[in-house]
């Protein structure tokens, strides 16, 4: 199995192009409360500007049925990516990702969400993703028997090991492969992508 490679908070279309030339599976944009917030229509102009399209995700925090469904029409949305305290059976007309958060080495119980899942670390002022690693083997049981995107903290230099060591059925990068806030450096994405896939050859 290709472990799926998701670059997150796509803000623009240099960065989506640097990722789907890298050979990311997924792009993720984030249509919530976030610095790395897009208009629903810079994501489309951007989607659309691309010469591959890979899967394209919208990240959403706590927002109503309506507004998610009115998003994932327009931009042609394949996944929706839920980062609130949304309830099981969230139904916008798309598949959903749930992301659970590891607090205090808990993983949560994903029995009521479908996969693929994602396990992001817990934060008590950020919403989204943190940036921050978690303690990965907490979730060994868990990464064996579901389909699970492994987030917080990954950059190049580690997501290998995280690879080797646990074979998620996916990880996914946002400011791990950053120059800055909302500015994705190519060489960072090609590294993380390479890190990946070079993991997976060597088992």
């Amino acid at each position: 199995m290709t472990i799926q490679v998701k670059i997150c908070g796509i803000c623009d279309p240099e960065a989506a192009r640097a990722a789907v030339e890298a050979g990311a599976d997924l792009l993720g944009f984030h249509f919530c409360d976030s610095d790395r917030r897009v208009t629903p229509e810079e994501a489309k102009a951007i989607v659309d500007g691309l010469a591959l399209r890979p899967i394209i995700v919208g990240v959403f925090i706590d927002q109503g049925v309506d507004e998610v469904r009115q998003i994932a029409d327009f931009v042609g949305l394949d996944l929706l990516q839920l980062h609130g305290s949304e309830a099981p059976g969230f139904d916008a007309g798309r598949p959903v990702m749930k992301v659970l958060k590891v607090k205090e080495g808990r993983v949560p119980d994903p029995d009521a969400w479908p996969d693929p899942i994602m396990l992001d670390s817990w934060s008590a002022d950020q919403r989204g993703g943190t940036g921050h690693t978690w303690e990965w083997e907490r979730a060994g049981e868990l990464l064996a028997a579901r389909k699970v995107f492994i987030a917080g903290g990954l950059e190049p230099g580690n997501v290998g090991k995280v690879v080797s060591a646990f074979k998620p059925y996916g990880v996914d990068v946002s400011s791990g492969v950053e120059s800055e806030v909302r500015v994705k450096d190519p060489d960072k994405v090609r590294a993380f992508v390479h890190a990946v896939r070079i993991a997976e050859v060597l088992g």
